[in-house]
């Protein structure tokens, strides 16, 4: 295992540390806690967002705190769920008196802790908290990690679309809402070229022969669809493509926000080969791309291999996918 840590055990404070030196003007953490704040948190009258989940994703979540998107997250060990009294405190810390959403990836331990934190939350201080689980990823129905679909690259723009509804002012219910419906027209489907390493394990999380890919891997290693012969990137981009444009019916005049995702390990140039695949199947196949994505944004550390969303939208949520965001992770018009 090369990597540049120090101690395995230390390596999610150490990057909060370095979040924090790096970003003073954005954030705020709590290093007891793990939690990362917006700095200017909590933020009166507006609805709170609070996500988060095991680290080893960056910049998901902490990379997504700051004006435009989350007012927290809770980082958990690596690929480890956040824990309950995490997950309470951040509730606590963003809550400006208008109820606070939370945003969930669909892993069975996310979904639990984060129902126990707004119960606690609930009974504790009287806030009101909503959840909203993301579930996009069309590869598999069910996992030994979740119930039901995954939740993954759909994620991002949940937060960035609800982030801008709440930065407006809109009530619990209107950003709530809104995050819903991103959810439901959402569809991801991400393969893999190797495993990553979890810093404490210390060895692969998963073999695949030198001639082998895994289409529809999840983002914690779990098993895809089917292992395949290593393939040119088009023909990579039509086996993501398929079940994602068989799932939903992506044509109409409003189109869709296209977004490529890199899982830690691939470079820029390569993703960019495999958008223009993709933008070459969606013109074939009348789908019209409104607005786009390229880059690591939802990573599984090191692995290499990349990820496919596509959201239907239409003017209202173009509207707030290009209102100012100002994060490390993503930032424009701010």
């Amino acid at each position: 295992m090369k990597k540049l840590i120090n101690d395995p055990a230390d390596v999610v404070a150490e990057a909060l540390k370095g979040m924090a030196a790096a970003h003073p003007d954005l954030l705020r953490v709590d290093h007891e806690q793990r939690i990362v704040y917006r700095a200017d948190a909590p933020v009166q009258g507006k609805v709170g967002l609070v996500s988060g989940g095991g680290s080893g994703h960056e910049p998901l979540h902490g990379g997504f705190v700051g004006p435009g998107m989350l007012d927290a997250a809770c980082a958990g060990e690596v690929f480890t769920s956040p824990v309950p009294d995490q997950m309470m405190a951040a509730t606590r810390g963003v809550d400006g008196g208008v109820g606070v959403l939370h945003i969930v990836k669909n892993y069975t331990g996310d979904v639990m802790n984060f129902e126990m934190a707004a119960e606690m939350a609930a009974a504790e201080t009287g806030v009101e908290v909503v959840a909203v689980v993301t579930n996009d990823d069309v590869a598999v129905q069910d996992s030994l990690y979740t119930a039901g679909r995954r939740g993954v690259g759909g994620t991002v723009l949940v937060e960035k679309i609800a982030g801008a509804a709440a930065d407006e002012g809109r009530d619990l219910a209107g950003v709530a809402d809104v995050a819903r419906r991103v959810n439901d027209g959402a569809r991801s489907m991400g393969m893999a070229l190797t495993s990553c390493t979890v810093p404490a394990a210390g060895r692969p999380t998963f073999d695949l022969g030198e001639d082998e890919i895994e289409i529809g891997i999840g983002i914690h290693g779990e098993p895809g669809r089917r292992r395949v012969p290593a393939a040119p990137a088009r023909e990579v981009a039509e086996m993501i493509m398929e079940p994602i444009l068989a799932d939903l019916d992506f044509t109409g005049d409003d189109g869709v926000i296209a977004f490529v995702n890199g899982m830690g390990g691939t470079p820029l140039i390569e993703l960019y080969v495999v958008y223009n695949e993709v933008a070459t199947i969606l013109a074939k196949a009348g789908v019209s791309v409104a607005r786009s994505l390229v880059g690591p944004y939802i990573t599984s550390l090191e692995m290499a291999g990349c990820s496919v969303t596509l959201l239907k939208v239409d003017d209202e949520l173009l509207r707030l996918w290009d209102a100012p965001v100002k994060t490390p992770g993503l930032r424009w018009r701010a």
